[in-house]
């Protein structure tokens, strides 16, 4: 029986669209797959624990892992730095593993083009009202936060076509039910 190929899976998603939770699902359904902890050089927030949420290195060493051309895909964002270690996927993929990694969408172009095992799939909310029904529901951020995570869900729904699939998250169980369906047509057993 001939070996089937590794897969990176990529889920991005807009803030509140459940990208998190479908992540951790599928983490569990799936508990053979790798999942990819991205870097930053942010400090971390008092409920993150590093090499759990993050891992915590500083701007210094993220510089230099960008010099030496260790990420797989990175991104200066609001100050801070984000990466993918390319490490971590080479030696999962050679060794067979696939890989589930969170990604925004712009992490999401850049491991498009660096890697040819990657299957990528955006969550959206079923509308831009729905989403805003969420993130106010959750009560964690201010209407000025909420709206700039509105128009960023707009931006990065526009670029959904970027995506091999795109599952519409109006009720959780379906939405995880399209996910795990996705994987395993990819031949990922459970």
């Amino acid at each position: 029986m001939p070996l089937r190929s590794p897969h990176l899976f990529i889920i991005s998603a807009p803030s509140g669209a459940g990208k998190t939770t479908l992540c951790r699902e599928v983490h569990r359904q799936f508990p053979q797959m790798l999942y990819s902890v991205s870097y930053t050089s942010r400090k971390a927030r008092k409920s993150e624990q590093d090499g759990i949420d993050y891992y915590f290195i500083d701007t210094d060493e993220f510089k230099l892992r960008i010099d030496a051309a260790r990420w797989a895909e990175w991104a200066l964002v609001h100050g801070n730095y984000y990466g993918t270690s390319a490490d971590f996927l080479d030696k999962g993929l050679r060794a067979g593993k696939d890989i589930l990694l969170d990604l925004d969408v712009q992490g999401t172009r850049q491991m498009l083009e660096r890697y040819s095992e990657c299957v990528a799939i955006f969550i959206r909310p079923p509308s831009l009202e729905a989403l805003k029904q969420r993130l106010e529901k959750r009560g964690t951020d201010s209407a000025e936060t909420i709206a700039a995570r509105l128009r960023n869900a707009e931006k990065e729904m526009a670029q959904q076509d970027l995506y091999h699939h795109v599952i519409v998250n109006d009720q959780l169980a379906t939405a995880l039910k399209d996910l795990i369906s996705i994987i395993e047509d990819y031949g990922t057993p459970r």
